[in-house]
């Protein structure tokens, strides 16, 4: 694998996590959806 290959898919995975939202979850990793109401699960 090249270095720039590397440096490429690093930064894919990287991105991947801008993606995530944060907030608590409860014992059932759902989190509240203030914007929509109710609940939103993983």
């Amino acid at each position: 694998m090249t270095k720039k290959m590397a440096v490429l898919i690093a930064a894919i995975c990287m991105s991947c996590g801008a993606l995530a939202h944060s907030g608590g979850t409860d014992k059932n990793g759902c989190h509240r959806d203030h914007k929509n109401g109710g609940t939103h699960c993983h």
